[in-house]
């Protein structure tokens, strides 16, 4: 791994666990819709061999990518792990023959999970679970207390360092926190869906990380010409404008861009580190509100 500058710095989550600010999401490695193999098995196992040569050491992953089919990738391209190399998998859903994504929150069904993710990856412990108790669009209401219970003695077990949970409220949260800590937060979240600004700021002052998915993910037409407009005035794209300004947003926020492609990769590590001026940030800061 080299020791490459990238975009935004790193954050420490917990004691012994610091990770660049720019990670990289394999979910895109698996075939189309995330299902099934890749259709260029070595394009995958370059991307991945490029992202830890560039430096960054978060990988976000999952056993139910593929299924199975990513974190086998993971394993091919990469092992033996570098020390300085922090994967994050998450449990809470499987993947039907239709390629649905129906939940899978019973006790068996997430035990079973977190061993497939160790297995499939080769590892004895895992840095950070996830656990997902609502869908890709956002939380669903409810009690995590049942789940969540089976991650934290899964990690008293020593099968699991460091808990997390995504696509949850407020509420749910503070529920998890009254079972055990967490070091991160995976919801929704970019300049156009901004539901989580309290709890984004909330996060920081406790210390804990907050990982968008969909950064480019529900624009109104409205909203992407506003966006565009801005990448436009500043020579560049508007993946690049968005996860700068997610960089710039708080110090918390930790982004998992995805790819396929080596030259994509290389092109959003480039483009988060755009310096955003103030009048183009405002204009950002506004995008939110228009339909």
């Amino acid at each position: 791994m080299t020791t490459t500058t990238l975009p935004g710095g790193t954050f420490t989550m917990a004691p012994g666990l610091t990770v660049t600010r720019m990670g990289y999401g394999a979910m895109q490695l698996a075939g189309p819709h995330v299902f099934g193999p890749p259709a260029d098995r070595a394009a995958a196992i370059d991307v991945l061999r490029e992202v830890v040569a560039s430096g960054i050491n978060h990988i976000d992953t999952s056993d139910f990518y593929g299924p199975h089919v990513t974190n086998e990738i993971i394993a091919e391209a990469l092992r033996p792990y570098p020390d300085s190399l922090h994967l994050v998998t998450k449990v809470g859903a499987l993947r039907d023959e239709q390629g649905g994504w129906p939940p899978a929150l019973e006790p068996d069904q997430l035990r079973t999970a977190v061993h497939d993710n160790l297995g499939r990856l080769g590892l004895d412990a895992i840095d950070i679970v996830n656990l997902r108790v609502g869908n890709p669009e956002g939380p669903a209401d409810g009690s995590i207390a049942e789940p969540f219970t089976v991650l934290a003695e899964l990690q008293q077990e020593g099968l699991i360092r460091h808990l997390g949970v995504s696509t949850v409220n407020a509420e749910q949260i503070a529920e998890a926190q009254s079972i055990a800590p967490i070091v991160c937060v995976q919801n929704m979240y970019n300049i156009a869906h901004r539901v989580d600004d309290e709890m984004v700021d909330s996060l920081a002052e406790q210390g804990i990380a907050y990982v968008p998915y969909f950064p480019l993910g529900g624009f109104s037409p409205l909203q992407s010409d506003e966006l565009a407009g801005v990448a436009s005035r500043l020579s560049t794209t508007p993946m690049a404008v968005a996860l700068s300004w997610l960089l710039q947003r708080s110090p918390n926020i930790l982004l998992i861009p995805g790819t396929s492609s080596v030259a994509h990769l290389r092109d959003n590590i480039s483009g988060a580190a755009l310096d955003l001026p103030d009048d183009e940030l405002e204009i950002l800061n506004g995008i939110a509100g228009a339909n």
